[in-house]
């Protein structure tokens, strides 16, 4: 049977830059069996040991994930499409309960909100009293980057009448490519500052509660609590388990979005009545194996497609109406322009949401996500990874010291900007192309900001490359801040 596999960006690196392959397959185990011995660097970041997937990848048969029905045993037939749907740095038929729930007072409308509000007055869906609804109605932004942006903006121009906004971070220029929620001017501020002129000078008659903070363990349960939906726009995978668990203790609707390069994701979780974001990645990646945006690139209006959907999401739950997100993942393409979606099913061995739960409190989700040491973990080696600064490495190349650099950016971002004496070699051929390097010489890996560099080192140690190997702080665009400020920055 010719079975089509999909592959997701994030590993399309480790399948010789294919979005889509061929197989000739009786099995979806079959089919991945034959993907992954022709692109043998894929296995590693599918499975677990031989014949189990890891906890971050799904793989649905047409719109099915296969760990529901048959797993990898899963027979397919002429035509079907495999896709494989790993967690990236993430419904029902009848109209849900409205918030606030029927029966409580609801707030008037003046009439100058009436005049605002027209367009949506008329819809038989909304109406006045979905209005009033959406007025009355308090939701928690967590992020104000790409998804936060234009989701603000939607959810404050539709009246949504208390927004809350979480948010630590500044606004730099190389957010201004997406994130439309701030401007030129307002690059140095931070975001919450920025993010709420802005909406207030959207629709003056709604309210917004800055949370200038970074969302912990600590704190998210005496701020979520609050709110009655929950959006989350982070870019990272501790705060996205973090949201996750606290919205299923809290029993809060949490809207999902996620972006990466030109792909978005979308869901609704809400424990109540269907799968939570446990359900679909158990675990998260490896650190290092999905790139953040700031390394990945993202599509400047990907996250303005998928942060108004999130936000449409909002306000159908608000409303009590349409078909939610709920047990359902839609995934967008915007390169292809394609949309697909997906079936969930709420696990009943999820240890948050499941029939015996595991979790009753929130964690240490940093440690969960594995970027540190669990608290009773032996000490680390020292100098596992040899590390320098740009300014050290500067001062090496004057000093004249026999150093080779490698560069293990894509060429794309090696035209943008690049450092003296470099040899380009990207992270997916850097194992391969091991011979290129010579192990008598001391060599420098750098990327952008240390992440992929990293991973390039430990990958080249594992297939059993001797020489030193150095890892550049802060990648190259530490160079351009701290050596060159000529080499720009992306």
């Amino acid at each position: 049977m010719a079975v089509t596999v999909y592959i997701p960006t994030a590993l399309r690196q480790y399948a010789g830059g294919n979005n889509q392959l061929q197989f000739e397959a009786a099995t979806v185990g079959e089919a991945l069996d034959r993907l992954t011995s022709t692109h043998g660097d894929l296995r590693k970041h599918l499975y677990a040991d031989a014949t189990k997937l890891r906890n971050f990848v799904n793989v649905f048969l047409n719109e099915d994930d296969i760990r529901h029905s048959g797993g990898l045993a899963t027979p397919v037939k002429e035509g079907d499409t495999i896709s494989i749907v790993p967690a990236i740095a993430g419904g029902t038929s009848v109209a849900e309960a409205p918030i606030p729930a029927k029966g409580e007072e609801l707030p008037t409308l003046s009439n100058e909100e009436i005049s605002r509000y027209s367009r949506h007055l008329i819809l038989p869906e909304v109406g006045l009293e979905g209005q009033r609804r959406l007025k009355a109605a308090r939701v928690l932004m967590i992020g104000t980057g790409g998804l936060g942006a234009p989701l603000g903006l939607y959810l404050a121009a539709a009246g949504v009448g208390h927004l809350g906004v979480v948010d630590f971070d500044v606004v730099d220029a190389s957010n201004l490519q997406r994130q439309v929620i701030h401007g030129t001017k307002d690059v140095g501020r931070p975001k919450i500052a920025s993010a709420r002129d802005r909406l207030l000078d959207i629709n003056p008659h709604i309210e917004v509660t800055p949370y200038e903070l970074r969302l912990t363990a600590q704190n998210a349960l005496d701020i979520i609590k609050d709110y009655d939906v929950v959006v989350d726009g982070t870019d990272n995978f501790p705060t996205r388990y973090l949201v996750n668990d606290a919205c299923v203790l809290l029993n809060k609707p949490n809207v999902y979005g996620s972006i990466f390069r030109f792909e978005g994701q979308a869901s609704v979780f809400w424990a109540e009545k269907g799968a939570c974001y446990r359900c679909l990645y158990p675990e998260p990646p490896p650190p290092g194996l999905v790139p953040s945006c700031a390394e990945g690139g993202v599509l400047g209006v990907l996250p303005g497609i998928v942060g108004s959907i999130q936000a449409n999401e909002v306000i159908k739950v608000i409303l009590g109406g349409g078909d939610l997100l709920v047990n359902r993942l839609l995934l967008f393409d915007a390169w292809k322009m394609r949309f697909r979606e997906m079936k969930l099913r709420k696990d009943p061995n999820c240890p948050i949401c499941g029939e015996h739960a595991t979790i009753k409190e929130l964690i240490d989700y940093e440690q969960f996500c594995g970027l540190k040491p669990p608290a009773n973990a032996p000490a680390p080696v020292a100098d596992e990874l040899e590390e320098i600064t740009a300014v050290e490495l500067k001062a090496r190349i004057d000093a004249g010291e026999n150093l080779q650099i490698i560069d293990v950016r894509e060429p794309h971002e090696y035209d943008i900007a690049r450092l003296p004496y470099t040899k380009l070699i990207p992270l997916g051929q850097v194992v391969n192309r091991q011979n290129e390097i010579n192990p008598t010489q001391t060599t420098v890996v750098h990327c952008k900001m240390g992440g992929r560099s990293a991973k390039a080192i430990k990958e080249l140690r594992a297939a059993g490359f001797t020489g030193r190997l150095i890892n550049l702080k802060g990648g190259i665009t530490a160079w351009s801040t701290d050596v060159d400020p000529s080499v720009p920055k992306y």
